[in-house]
């Protein structure tokens, strides 16, 4: 079998697809995206066609390590994400080729179901009570929200007083039994993380996820003196490497490797086998389209030290287009008190509306966060 062509699509609300396609017929879908960049993606995909035409897609290993080592330069969002969606697709054909699932191709099933949660509120946070109750009449039974909004360097005890009655205010909804993870995403400060750690804990969050920027992650021995509850992060490191030191912290409860960011599916299950070694969960981070879901589903019914899994259905960011928007089979992400079913179809587990997804990419759209400023017009973490 070899790789015969590469098709790339925008697709709203602010993803990217790609279709790799073999002279056998089989043709697998990934995701290679990093958020607001779709263009920059798109072309470092098309950067890497020439490892790829003529080759043999079931080489999963030889090619990435050709795409990663090939260009001298390494690592990065970009590359990193390129990559990942390239490898998604090739797993997507090797299962298919093969008719199981991927999961079965990295030691088959060790559970069950996938426990998954969903976002409430949005970038200001003070939707979450009301979202929280849709969610429950949803299915899930474990949620996330964020901290803060804007946040100041050495915030107001009025920042942080709103933050905490923000999360009271879930917790009344959900009860005690709803997971609730709080993402600070990365806006706050190591001097305001410190305060708002301690705060919150007696609501029992699930997880603090992203409490520090990623150029900060030295401070996490520190940050974690000042709580018990888990700590998360990881959605901004890229491969092994980018995950070797946080790793060795032996600090980080959770890490978050997002698989259309740190390289792909091969990649996310050694990631994670680094972490079990230190006794580190993973909960794949995954704010995007069904098929870096889908990729992220593979690795969570393989993966031992699995915990949980980020999905984005109806999620704040998609105004324009949702999770299933363009998938044929969409009882694959149905959610029944709080899990996700085992992929059961042959490669990633989806099948593609590519009419959908050639629709989509005719519209002449582009994503990019919002710009945030503080009260003296400098700029803000988003």
């Amino acid at each position: 079998m070899k790789i015969t062509s590469l098709t790339l699509y925008k697709v709203k609300p602010r993803w990217v697809f790609l279709k790799v396609e073999t002279d056998e017929g089989i043709t697998g879908w990934g995701e290679p995206i990093v958020e607001s960049r779709a263009d920059t993606s798109i072309a470092a995909v098309k950067e890497l066609e020439g490892f790829l035409i003529g080759k043999d897609p079931c080489r999963i290993e030889h090619l990435f390590q050709l795409m990663y080592r090939g260009t001298f330069y390494r690592g990065g969002p970009i590359l990193m994400s390129a990559i990942s969606g390239v490898e998604q697709a090739l797993w997507d054909i090797r299962g298919k080729s093969l008719g199981i699932p991927v999961y079965q191709l990295l030691g088959g099933a060790f559970r069950d179901k996938i426990k998954a949660y969903a976002w409430v509120g949005g970038d200001d946070p003070d939707n979450a009570p009301e979202d929280a109750k849709g969610r429950l009449e949803q299915g899930f039974r474990n949620i996330k929200m964020n901290a803060v909004g804007a946040c100041e360097r050495i915030g107001s005890y009025v920042e942080i007083d709103a933050a905490v009655e923000r999360l009271a205010a879930v917790r009344d909804v959900v009860g005690p039994e709803v997971g609730i993870g709080i993402d600070f995403h990365g806006r706050v400060h190591k001097s305001m993380a410190k305060t708002l750690v301690r705060e919150m804990e007696s609501y029992r969050p699930l997880f603090y996820e992203e409490p520090l920027l990623p150029e900060h992650l030295d401070f996490l021995p520190e940050l974690a003196r000042h709580t018990s509850i888990p700590l998360a992060t990881g959605e901004r490191l890229y491969g092994r490497w980018g995950f070797k030191e946080l790793i060795a912290q032996g600090v980080v409860d959770l890490i978050q490797p997002d698989l259309s960011h740190c390289g792909g599916i091969f990649e996310g299950r050694k990631i994670a086998a680094m972490a079990e070694a230190y006794d580190i969960g993973v909960a794949p981070h995954c704010p995007l389209g069904p098929l870096a879901l889908a990729s992220s589903m593979q690795l969570d019914a393989c993966t031992p030290n699995f915990v949980i899994q980020e999905m984005s259905i109806k999620m704040q960011y998609n105004t324009s287009g949702d999770l299933l928007d363009c998938v044929k089979n969409e009882d694959v992400f149905n959610i029944t008190d709080g899990y996700l079913s085992l992929p059961n179809q042959p490669g990633l587990g989806i099948e593609i509306d590519e009419e959908a997804v050639i629709e989509s990419d005719k519209e002449d759209f582009s994503w990019s966060p919002r710009d945030w400023f503080h009260e003296d017009g400098s700029v803000a973490e988003w």
